[in-house]
């Protein structure tokens, strides 16, 4: 099984997961963003728009779909993948490639309202206060959400929630 958390940058999907993933036996954190970074580091770069977003080049999405099949092969248990795609063919792409293997996917979208956000970039120890990247996602983010994004999956409201409660709440609802 797959647990996807969604949701913009910034959300919380990178902590929550890997408190998520402690509290799902036989449970491991697939990164997709290294898939992204190692088509990134192919020199010369590849065409198109991935530059800005790797999750514009094509080979991205199959790539995480070959991968996390590949590993739960191997591993059995279940992926616990903390990744933003607001992008909804590039969803729908992702979760048909996973169904297409028979692995079950159970989608969050860690939401926050957009002032909470705002205070969490700002005050970001890890990538940096006021992140131009991350400030990029609010708007599509918000736009996913309205249109696909919160019909599409389990949406957990973080606004008011520390990582640990939302992570107990994704995970409750996994066992459950």
């Amino acid at each position: 099984m797959i647990v996807w958390l969604n949701g913009t940058h910034g959300a919380g999907k990178t902590t929550t997961g890997a408190l998520v993933q402690r509290l799902i036996p036989d449970s491991r954190v697939f990164d997709a963003e290294k898939v992204g970074e190692t088509l990134m580091d192919i020199k010369p770069k590849l065409p198109g728009a991935g530059a800005e977003n790797f999750q514009h080049w094509p080979p991205w999405r199959p790539l995480v779909v070959e991968t996390a099949r590949r590993v739960l092969d191997y591993a059995g248990g279940t992926l616990v993948v903390p990744m933003t795609v607001l992008v909804e063919q590039y969803w729908r792409e992702i979760s048909t490639g996973l169904d297409r293997h028979g692995i079950p996917v159970r989608h969050f979208v860690l939401h926050a309202d957009r002032a909470a956000l705002r205070e969490r970039i700002a005050g970001d120890t890890v990538v940096g206060p006021d992140s131009p990247f991350r400030l990029q996602y609010l708007e599509p983010y918000a736009e996913a959400a309205r249109t696909w994004l919160h019909a599409e999956a389990e949406v957990v409201d973080t606004t008011r929630l520390t990582p640990a409660e939302a992570a107990q709440r994704i995970a409750e609802a996994v066992k459950g």
